[in-house]
Order: structure tokens, then C-alpha cells, then sequence
């Protein structure tokens, strides 16, 4: 057993040295100090990449078909009221959907932004207790209601209840309802009150949109959009202005769910209208985006780029198209986003590295630095240094 214990005693790579024969200087207790120091700094750096995760890009072909594209959306019109604001989609495949009203919430503001009112887009209550029937005489106890839809009736026992029934039947037709006074399910609705009543006031308009995953654009106007041939028109309500103030603010616009770490482009854009009547134009390219968290999350989502521009309106037809118009197109590249965390052997060699190399180099300079003073103490005491 000793001579074991022998042979493994001559395989030790690390010889000790009695302590009599140490030669403590000032220089290596400096050198020593200075390691230990950057050690720690080194240590601590790498233990920060540890405990925290980095991402990993990759850029792919968007092979994807299909599917739908949600879009979240918050925007602040300090100049049109909310009775006048619609919003309006359409994409290349030809779906088009007018005065959109599911899931969108508006908030009326003041001058100074304040809100006044929250309500879920649509007409008030009626205001009348006999609406006037098809026939053209009024309801009367036990009679069921069925109104008139104003001559653009599609079949005889077609009725219009509400002012908004009485637009839809309008639209399908393709006519502008120019009066809505004159309508008596709008007047009963007090849809014309309403227009006088938010004079002066702005509209926060919020919601989400669901739309084809193809190019498109979606906007938002001052008057209720139809469209007639080839042609997307507005309403021209008698109350209305000349001119409209389509000044905004985006407090928020994005293409799908929020990613960590990704700030939309168009969060906080503010824009102020000094010119006449038009349309501000934003064009969007939607990057597809898909994010892998450390935990096995997954996201889904978008990106996007943009950039804007403003058009000033023609005389004639298009002096109506004035809005703000979001017109979006897809990316056929795919970005993924890979979260990931270095493994603890990856730290583990790391640590080693650091401590192994520092103290070698520590060592190689220490070494240095002491056969120079010895040499150099040498000379002197020979009397040829100099």
C-alpha cells in the first residue's frame, strides 16, 4: 500500500514549497490585489449572462397561408366628435366592411381631453313613443312595429326599425343619407341632437379589428362611408363642416399580441393638421414575428415598419375622402425570436477560464517583474548598472 501512496505522491503536479523558502514582495502583494479585483468584475459579469437570458434571431421564408390578422388600436381626435367618426376596412381580396362597429369603444373628450362619456359605438334610445310605420301613419297599441326605409326598400314587406337600418338599406343602395332629419327613425333617435350636442369635442376611439391575412387598409373618416361602382364614398350630413380637423394621436397601434423587448413605431405619434381637408396615410409592411420564451411561451404576432405621408384634397368627388388611412401590406420574411439561457457548465468553464487565466497572467507578470528587480539589484551591487 505505501509503495501506492508513493507513485501517486510523484504524480502531484503541485510540488509544495516549505514556507522558509517564500519570498513575499511588494510588487506581487500589488499584482495579487489587482487579480483578485478583476477576478470579482470578470465573476460577476458572467454570472450577470448567466442569471439573465439573451435572444437569438433568425430570419425565415413566410411560408404560412391564410389565417386572420388582429389589429389592436387606440387613437385620440381632439377635433371630431364621436357621432362622426367611422370606421371603415377593406383588403385586396375584395371584403370590405363599412362603419365597423364590433368591439370598437368610444370615449367623448373636451377641449382639454377630458372624457365625458365611454359608451360601445351605436344610436341612442328613442325619444319618440309612436314611431312612424311603413304605411305611414303611426304605431298604435298592439300594432307591430315596421318602419319605413324611405324608398330603398328591396322587397314590399322589407322594414327599417332604426336610424341605422334606414343607412344600412341607404348604403346597399348606393345613396348618401344628406338629411337625417328628415328620417324620422333618426330624428325619433335623436341622432341629429346628438351631432349639435358633441360640437366642439373630440372622440377616443378604441378596439380591436379581425381581418383577412392579405394587404388591406383600414381608416378612419368624418362621416358614414358607402360605396357606389368603383368608388368608396361618404355621407355629407347637412350639420357637418367644410372642413375637417383630422389632427390625432396614436396612443396605440399593433399588429397582433405584444412582444417583450419590441416597442411599435407608432405608439405616442402624434400628428397636428395645418393644411385644408385630406387624407394622412400610413404606410405599414407587417413583419410575421414568433417569440419562444426561456419557459417554452410562445407569441405569435407582428412587427412592423412605417412611414407617413399627407395628401391634400381635390376639388370635385374626392374632396370627401378626408381621414386618416392605415394601408398595411405583408413581409414574406418571418423573424423569430429565440429566448435562451447559457447552460451552468457553459458558466462553469467560464468561471474556470477566468480564475485559471487571470492567475496565470498574474503570475507571468509577478515572475517578470521580480527576476528584473533581482537582475537589476545585481548589477547595482556589481557596480556596472548605468
Amino acid at each position: 500500500m505505501e509503495r501506492v501512496f508513493s507513485k501517486l505522491r510523484n504524480l502531484d503536479a503541485y510540488p509544495k514549497i516549505n514556507e522558509d523558502f517564500y519570498n513575499r514582495t511588494l510588487s506581487g502583494g500589488i499584482i495579487t490585489l489587482v487579480a483578485s479585483v478583476i477576478m470579482l468584475v470578470l465573476f460577476v459579469n458572467e454570472l450577470g449572462l448567466y442569471i439573465h437570458s439573451y435572444t437569438e434571431t433568425q430570419l425565415v421564408v413566410d411560408t404560412s397561408r391564410g389565417g386572420k390578422l388582429h389589429i389592436h388600436f387606440d387613437i385620440t381626435f381632439p377635433a371630431v366628435p364621436c357621432s362622426l367618426l367611422s370606421l371603415d376596412a377593406r383588403d385586396i381580396s375584395g371584403e370590405e366592411h363599412f362603419d365597423i362597429r364590433h368591439d370598437i369603444f368610444k370615449k367623448r373628450i373636451d377641449s382639454h381631453g377630458a372624457v365625458i362619456e365611454v359608451r360601445q359605438d351605436g344610436i341612442g334610445a328613442p325619444k319618440i313613443e309612436k314611431p312612424l310605420q311603413r304605411h305611414g301613419g303611426r304605431l298604435e297599441h298592439n300594432e307591430t312595429y315596421c318602419g319605413s326605409c324611405f324608398g330603398a326598400e328591396t322587397a314590399d314587406d322589407e322594414c327599417c326599425n332604426s336610424c341605422e337600418e334606414v343607412r344600412e338599406a341607404y348604403r346597399k343602395r348606393g345613396w348618401g343619407m344628406t338629411n337625417p332629419d328628415l328620417i324620422d327613425q333618426c330624428k325619433r333617435e335623436g341622432f341629429v341632437q346628438k351631432i349639435k350636442d358633441e360640437e366642439g369635442e373630440g372622440c377616443n376611439i378604441h378596439g380591436s379589428l379581425e381581418v383577412n391575412k392579405v394587404a388591406g387598409n383600414f381608416h378612419f373618416a368624418a362621416g358614414k362611408s358607402f360605396h357606389q361602382s368603383t368608388f368608396q364614398l361618404f355621407e355629407l350630413i347637412s350639420l357637418q363642416s367644410d372642413t375637417y380637423n383630422i389632427s390625432h394621436r396614436v396612443n396605440k397601434l399593433a399588429f397582433g399580441d405584444s412582444i417583450p423587448g419590441v416597442v411599435n413605431p407608432l405608439d405616442g405619434v402624434q400628428w397636428t393638421q395645418e393644411a385644408q381637408n385630406g387624407m394622412y396615410q400610413y404606410f405599414i409592411k407587417v413583419v410575421p414575428t414568433i417569440y419562444k420564451g426561456v419557459r417554452g411561451r410562445t407569441i405569435d404576432s407582428n412587427q412592423f415598419s412605417v412611414t407617413e405621408h399627407f395628401k391634400g384634397s381635390d376639388l370635385g368627388l374626392f374632396q370627401s375622402i378626408t381621414g386618416v388611412y392605415f394601408f398595411y401590406d405583408l413581409s414574406p420574411i418571418k423573424v423569430t425570436f429565440t429566448e435562451e439561457h447559457v447552460s451552468f457548465f457553459h458558466f462553469l468553464t467560464n468561471v474556470c477560464a477566468i480564475i485559471g487565466g487571470v492567475f496565470t497572467v498574474a503570475g507571468i507578470l509577478d515572475a517578470c517583474i521580480y527576476h528584473s528587480q533581482k537582475a537589476i539589484k545585481k548589477k547595482v551591487e556589481l557596480g556596472k548598472f548605468g
